[in-house]
């Protein structure tokens, strides 16, 4: 292992509820003997990421694993996007991720394991470098990148719900989400698809799909692709709060996708715009805005799979 190349490994001690500050400890020789030499740089907030790789790629460091979840992954693809635009002729650096989160959706979707950070950190260990699409949302608000699904409509007031936890469980997802369907409901919007008109009226959420599982296992996009340039759009339209509360279970499935409510498209970009009440989230990190442009970037980042 001698002749291994550098790795920086992003700590997050508080993801998974600080799950993964008190595994770390084991994890760490495992680290160095599956890795090489390690650089280790422990996170107490989401700017000191940037901070971290821009040293580390100044170093002539291009491998990164994060320990951590959906959120922390979130925070590493935008700054890796950030740093392979601005030196595009200079090497990709590569990205992993032990999951420790609560979520660890893009994980459960690539086939990553989730229930043993061990077996996580061996899988990643004989990964292999792949170009990976991300998408980006162009907002008024600015521009911002995400991994693994972005969702307008009740995903907005879930995340505020599941933030509001005091302790996530498996099931606070689900019951933010059915806590947003019940009190929220639909909100008015229009949806182009690759310049398109596709949808007007009421809808609950349309979700923005590159991974294929959101919300702790909810499958959401089961046949979404992270390398073939597109994503898959999920729509659920506005019918009564009943209907898609009996119908809800069908996600964890896949079987959604022939309830009459649900529209799917393959697409390159989406345009949503809603009112006020157009909630947005990205990989389960809140966003805001009400004119909402979504594109995929195919193989911008190189990930191990």
């Amino acid at each position: 292992m001698a002749d291994s190349p550098r790795t920086l490994i992003i700590l997050n001690p508080h993801a998974g509820g600080g799950r993964a500050g008190r595994v770390w400890r084991d994890l760490e020789p495992l680290l160095w003997e599956q890795l090489g030499e390690l650089l280790i740089a422990v996170t107490q907030r989401s700017e000191e990421v940037a901070v971290h790789l821009d040293k580390a790629h100044a170093a002539g460091i291009t491998r990164v694993i994060s320990i951590g979840g959906d959120g922390t992954n979130h925070i590493l693809i935008n700054a890796l996007a950030a740093i392979n635009l601005r030196y595009p002729n200079a090497p990709k650096m590569v990205y992993g991720n032990v999951p420790i989160g609560t979520g660890r959706d893009w994980a459960r979707g690539v086939g990553v394991p989730i229930d043993d950070p061990a077996a996580a950190a061996r899988w990643i260990a004989t990964a292999q470098p792949q170009p990976t699409d991300i998408g980006k949302l162009t907002s008024e608000r600015g521009e911002e990148y995400f991994l693994n699904i972005a969702s307008a409509g009740i995903g907005g007031e879930a995340v505020r719900r599941v933030e509001r936890a005091k302790n996530r469980r498996p099931w606070t997802f689900t019951r933010a989400i059915l806590g947003a369907i019940i009190e929220q409901g639909p909100s008015e919007m229009r949806v182009e698809v690759d310049g398109q008109h596709w949808y007007e009226g009421r809808a609950y959420v349309v979700a923005v799909a590159n991974g294929s599982t959101f919300g702790h296992g909810m499958k959401i996009a089961p046949d979404a692709q992270v390398r073939d340039g597109l994503f898959d759009v999920v729509l659920v339209k506005g019918v009564s709060r009943l209907e898609v509360v009996r119908a809800f279970q069908q996600v964890f499935t896949g079987k959604h996708r022939t309830h009459p409510a649900v529209a799917i498209v393959r697409a390159t970009s989406v345009h949503v715009q809603g009112d006020s009440r157009l909630g947005v989230e990205l990989d389960g990190e809140l966003a805001l805005g009400s004119d909402l442009t979504f594109t995929i970037q195919p193989g911008l980042l190189s990930l191990l799979a």
